[in-house]
């Protein structure tokens, strides 16, 4: 299979980039997503929020201040509570940014200020920077998704590593976003047959 057929079959890109919002809320949200289905993280996002009311968001501020108790009541685990009280702590420390100041600053310098948070790891912020901060160039090459969707994409026994991959995608400057979205289309279309030709369903 080529570039071609994918982008027919999974039509325009569709990156949905979440303009509003912060790259400390962005953190905290992804945090709370981690080894959960969606709808298990956004229920206990909503709990979270509940705690804050009239607040929208809760502030760095206030998680910051807040007792672990009260944030392990919304099922966050300890693990989290740590990470998400260090990131607004990071954040009134002016460690994490403000996405007018991220906007300034380069991929790699984000990726390396913020992975040295508890629980930050380079793809957290690689998923920061694609779908918060709107960047075009990001290609997370430890995703499962992105290295599964080029096995499909050209048929190859098994995955290729991250650092190989990485390699690959140098061609693919300065739009390894857009290249990622439709790598993750190839395998989701993979997983339903959608990638088998009529010539391969004959044989």
């Amino acid at each position: 299979m080529d570039w071609q057929r994918l982008v027919t079959l999974a039509g325009p890109c569709a990156i949905q980039r979440r303009e509003q919002r912060e790259p400390y809320e962005a953190l905290v949200r992804a945090v709370a997503h981690q080894q959960l289905h969606g709808n298990a993280a956004a229920a206990i996002l909503a709990r979270l929020m509940a705690n804050f009311p009239h607040a929208g968001f809760p502030s760095p501020e206030q998680l910051a201040a807040a007792d672990a108790t009260e944030l392990r009541s919304c099922g966050l685990s300890m693990a989290k509570v740590t990470a998400i009280r260090g990131i607004a702590a990071a954040t009134l420390a002016g460690t994490v940014p403000s996405a007018v100041r991220a906007a300034e600053m380069s991929d790699e310098e984000l990726i390396t200020r913020l992975t040295s948070l508890k629980g930050i790891g380079r793809w957290t912020v690689e998923m920061l920077l694609i779908f918060t901060l709107g960047r075009d160039d990001v290609l997370p090459v430890d995703d499962f998704g992105v290295r599964e969707g080029w096995r499909l994409l050209k048929n190859l026994p098994e995955q290729p590593k991250p650092i190989a991959l990485a390699v690959i995608s140098e061609q693919w400057k300065p739009y390894r976003s857009i290249a990622a979205w439709y790598l993750w289309q190839a395998a989701a279309l993979g997983k339903s047959g959608a990638l088998i030709s009529d010539k391969e369903k004959l044989q």
